[in-house]
């Protein structure tokens, strides 16, 4: 039996395969033949562009992103779908980006205020351990000191130092 990692992908491509040709009409079918159709039997040739003002099935204009005016304007223009303009499209398109581009702004600051924070974090972390070793060497330096000075107690050496006036 195969296996269902081969089995799904393949059958996915299948199954796009088919459907990317069924869209697309014969090679010898022109857009222009189906002048005197309606907008959907139209647009099932994915390279036709159906203009509401003339009633027309066009070639979609390829070297050209967008329909020029002369052919047909962008309001009246319908590609893909009949229910949507390129006015639409493209309006929807560039305030979809603009959202795209202000989250991605906004994300780049909040990571980069995040990394602040955590820096700061981790600076007050090292300020507490440092502040904790620093503790810790004093407590050690005043046992030391207060066992020094029980050396000196114990052998009489408690005096004052008798080398200091000559410093």
């Amino acid at each position: 039996m195969m296996d269902l990692r081969i089995l799904l992908p393949s059958l996915l491509l299948i199954v796009g395969l088919a459907t990317v040709f069924a869209q697309t009409s014969a090679p010898g079918e022109a857009c222009e033949a189906k002048n005197g159709t309606n907008c959907e039997e139209c647009l099932k040739n994915v390279t036709c562009l159906w203009c509401i003002k003339t009633k027309m099935c066009l070639t979609y204009p390829v070297r050209t992103i967008l329909p020029p005016h002369a052919l047909c304007p962008l309001n009246d223009a319908r590609w893909g779908l009949c229910w949507m303009n390129f006015q639409t499209l493209i309006i929807t398109l560039a305030v979809l980006g603009g959202v795209i581009i202000i989250a991605f702004l906004v994300c780049l600051f909040c990571c980069c205020k995040c990394e602040n924070f955590g820096s700061k974090r981790f600076e007050a972390k090292m300020q507490r351990q440092t502040d904790k070793l620093k503790t810790k060497q004093e407590e050690r330096r005043a046992e030391m000191k207060q066992r020094h000075d029980e050396i000196r107690k114990k052998y009489g050496l408690s005096g004052q130092n008798q080398y200091s006036r000559f410093a």
